[in-house]
């Protein structure tokens, strides 16, 4: 992660279109990926030595007309459209806002009250914070329930897990792309980050592409060595005593094999457990 992250998202995002795809004609030999930064201007109806500026870090305060401008041309998505604004400094209450990585007594409750879900709430870099007994067994093939980047891609269990290891990736990474834009200096993320490219080419790849992406609702799918596959509904609900902080619910469809499948689990886990309790996260 270097000082220029409004730059290195202009280029990747640039890098990721063709000119067919914005209906433009394209001439003679293309020494880049995607779009010429010229055609990136036309298209926004910006200068060209301006936004030449703009990707090399010589200019950093573009107004949000600018962006929002530059944000069609690029065909961002709604996160990656905020994800724009925010590393320029242009989104409302754009003021990063620190918070802690405790767990409420309150809602540790709640998460037990769910038996049938599993629950767990994750800070902004996915540290698994906290998470009821069903989470714990969810995640059971892996060697520590820590972090779910790390798990997803360093844990040699999690591309069995992940049976859409591809997606669970892509996604993982464009939720961590988002906290660089929210918080850039954040310790933490850089330490992960460090740890994840050094380990993993295939983190590597899908930081590069500045792809973002947060977190709101999706179905996941598991492949677990106790009970066999896992189509599960996960949604995810901001913590509001909390900034930064989620709570994820997983829940499988009512009345489906996938939902006597994650009550097995709960119950082989439970009796498990009984001889030799795990200790709480």
């Amino acid at each position: 992660m270097t000082g220029n992250h409004l730059g290195e998202f202009l280029r990747a995002c640039r890098a990721a279109l063709r000119p067919e795809d914005v209906g433009m004609a394209s001439y003679g030999v293309r020494r880049v990926t995607g779009l010429r930064r010229e055609e990136v201007a036309v298209l926004a109806g910006v200068n060209a030595d301006y936004y030449t500026r703009l990707e090399q870090g010589r200019e950093r305060r573009p107004s949000a007309q600018v962006l929002d401008a530059l944000s069609r041309a690029l065909r961002l998505d709604p996160d990656a459209h905020a994800h724009l604004h925010q590393l320029a400094g242009t989104a409302p209450g754009n003021q990063f806002t620190h918070t802690t990585d405790r767990v409420s007594p309150a809602l540790r409750q709640l998460m037990d009250g769910y038996p049938g879900a599993a629950a767990f709430v994750i800070n902004r870099t996915l540290d698994v914070l906290a998470a009821n007994a069903l989470t714990q067994a969810l995640h059971s093939p892996f060697e520590k329930l820590d972090n779910l980047a790390r798990m997803a891609f360093l844990d040699p269990a999690g591309r069995q897990f992940y049976t859409r290891w591809s997606h669970t990736a892509q996604a993982t990474v464009g939720h961590l792309r988002q906290t660089a834009g929210l918080d850039p200096d954040n310790l933490r993320l850089r330490e992960l980050v460090r740890t994840l490219t050094e380990h993993s080419t295939d983190f590597t790849r899908l930081w590069n592409t500045h792809t973002v992406r947060g977190k709101t609702q999706d179905a996941k799918h598991f492949l677990h060595p106790d009970v066999g596959p896992l189509t599960l509904t996960y949604h995810a609900f901001d913590v509001r005593d909390a900034p930064g902080q989620q709570l994820i619910i997983y829940q499988a469809e009512p009345g489906s094999p996938h939902t006597q499948a994650l009550a097995l689990l709960g119950s082989i886990h439970a009796t498990s457990n009984q001889a030799a309790p795990r200790q709480p996260r």
